[in-house]
C-alpha cells in the first residue's frame, strides 16, 4: 500500500469509533431513556482532543529504531483501538451500565487522540509540500468517512443485529488499520530530538518560524470562528423550525457527509494545482454564498429539500477551507517534531471551534440567528484576506525532508 493508503487507512480508522461515541452510541443510549444532561457528559470526552498537545513531544521524542518511531507507536495506538472497541462487547445494555461504558469511551478517545498524533508526524515525513494537499484532503475526507460509517452504519447494524454485531463490525473495520501499520516500512529516522526538554521546546518554537504566528493567530481564528458560529446555529435553528431529532441527525450526520468527502478529496487535488491561497478563495466564496443560503432557516422556514442542500453545500464549503488551514499546518511541521508542531497548531484550531460555538449560541440569544449569520460571513472573508497575503509573503518550503532552521536545535547530528 502507497504512502497515501496508508494514511488514508490510518484517519479513517481513528474515527470509526469517535463517529460511533458521538453520534451512534449517543442515539442508542437515548433511545435506551438516557436523559440529555448525562449524554452530555459522554461528549465530555471529546475534550481530551484539543489538549493531545500536552503529551505529544512524547511521541517525537520516543520511539523504537528496529520497528519504525513512530509506527513502533501505532502498532501499540492501533492495537489498543480495537482492543478497547472489544471492551464494549460485553454491555449489550449500555443505558443501564453508563459508569463502565464512559470511561471505556474516555480510553478510545484517548488511544484514537494519541494515534492522530502519530499518523500526523509519519504525513509530515512522508509528504513533499506538492503532496500536502492531497494528505491532509484525505484526512479530512477521512474524517467525515468514519463518521458515517460510525454513527450511521453502525447504528444501522446495531438497529438489525444488536449491539455485538455492531461493536464487532466497529472492532473488525478498525482492526484493518493494524493490518495496515503491521506491513507499513517507516523511513529510517535520522533527525530524532535529543532529549524530552527539547521535545517540549517545540510547543512553542514552532512559532518562531516566518509567518507562523500570523497564520495561527490570525487566519485560523478569523475562518474557524466564522464557520464555527455559523454552523453552531444549525442544530438549534432546526429544532426551533419544527425538525424532528431524527430527521436531524439523519441529515447532519449522515446525509451532509457524503459532499464533506468529496469536497475533501477535491479540495486536496485542488490544493496542488492551485495553491493554498487558490483553494482558500474558493472556501472562502463557497461559504459566503452557503451561509446566504442558511439565511431561510435562520428566519424559521426550513423546506426538507432547500435546507438539506443548503447544509450540504455549507459543510463541503467548511470541508474545503479546512483542508487549506490543515495544509499550511502542516508546512510548518518540522520533520523533527511534526507530532508536536502539527498537533499544537491544529489544537489552537480545535479551541477556537469550540470557542465559536459559544459565541454564535450567546450571540443568537441576544441578536438572533440571521445577524450571527451574516457576523460570520464577515468573519470570514477577513480570514481569506489575510489568509492570501499571509501566502504571498510566505509561501510553502519545497520539501520536508530537509528541517528549517528554527528546528535545528532539536535534532541530534
Amino acid at each position: 500500500m502507497g504512502r497515501l493508503g496508508t494514511l488514508t487507512a490510518l484517519y479513517v480508522t481513528q474515527y470509526l469509533g469517535i463517529g460511533f461515541i458521538t453520534v451512534g452510541l449517543t442515539a442508542i443510549l437515548r433511545d435506551g431513556g438516557t436523559s440529555l444532561d448525562t449524554l452530555a457528559l459522554l461528549q465530555v470526552v471529546g475534550l481530551i482532543w484539543p489538549i493531545k498537545f500536552l503529551w505529544a513531544p512524547v511521541l517525537d521524542r520516543y520511539g523504537s529504531r528496529h520497528r519504525g518511531h513512530y509506527r513502533s507507536w501505532l502498532l501499540v495506538l492501533q492495537a489498543a483501538l480495537v482492543l478497547t472497541l472489544l471492551a464494549l462487547l460485553p454491555f449489550s445494555r449500555p443505558a443501564d451500565q453508563l459508569g463502565p461504558v464512559i470511561a471505556i469511551c474516555a480510553a478510545f478517545v484517548f488511544f484514537s487522540a494519541t494515534q492522530d498524533i502519530a499518523a500526523d508526524a509519519v504525513a509530515v515525513r512522508l509528504l513533499a509540500a506538492s503532496d500536502r494537499g492531497t494528505g491532509n484532503g484525505i484526512q479530512v475526507a477521512a474524517s467525515y468517512l468514519g463518521n458515517l460509517l460510525g454513527g450511521g452504519a453502525c447504528v444501522l447494524v446495531y438497529d438489525r443485529f444488536g449491539w455485538a454485531a455492531a461493536v464487532g463490525l466497529l472492532a473488525a473495520l478498525t482492526a484493518v488499520g493494524l493490518l495496515v501499520v503491521w506491513r507499513f516500512r517507516e523511513p529510517e529516522r535520522t533527525d530524532r530530538v535529543v532529549r524530552i526538554g527539547a521535545a517540549y521546546r517545540a510547543l512553542v518554537s514552532v512559532f518562531g518560524q516566518p509567518g507562523c504566528r500570523w497564520w495561527t493567530f490570525g487566519v485560523v481564528p478569523l475562518v474557524y470562528v466564522g464557520a464555527g458560529m455559523a454552523y453552531a446555529l444549525v442544530t438549534p435553528a432546526l429544532v426551533d423550525a419544527g425538525w424532528s431529532l431524527g430527521r436531524i441527525g439523519v441529515v447532519t450526520g449522515v446525509v451532509t457527509s457524503v459532499p464533506a468527502i468529496a469536497a475533501g478529496l477535491v479540495a486536496g487535488l485542488g490544493v496542488g494545482r492551485f495553491g493554498r491561497a487558490g483553494v482558500l478563495v474558493a472556501g472562502g466564496v463557497t461559504l459566503a454564498l452557503s451561509t446566504v443560503a442558511l439565511l431561510p432557516l435562520m428566519n424559521g422556514r426550513a423546506p426538507l429539500g432547500g435546507t438539506v442542500a443548503a447544509l450540504c453545500f455549507f459543510l463541503a464549503a467548511y470541508t474545503i477551507a479546512n483542508v487549506v488551514l490543515y495544509t499550511v499546518n502542516m508546512d510548518y511541521s518540522r520533520p523533527g517534531s511534526g507530532g508536536t508542531d502539527f498537533t499544537v497548531l491544529s489544537s489552537f484550531g480545535l479551541v477556537c471551534s469550540f470557542v465559536a460555538a459559544s459565541i454564535g449560541l450567546a450571540a443568537a440569544e441576544r441578536f438572533g440567528y440571521p445577524a450571527v449569520a451574516l457576523a460570520s460571513l464577515g468573519l470570514v472573508a477577513a480570514g481569506v484576506v489575510v489568509g492570501v497575503a499571509h501566502q504571498r509573503r510566505f509561501p510553502p518550503s519545497g520539501s520536508t525532508s530537509r528541517p528549517t532552521p528554527a528546528a535545528t536545535d532539536l535534532l541530534v547530528r
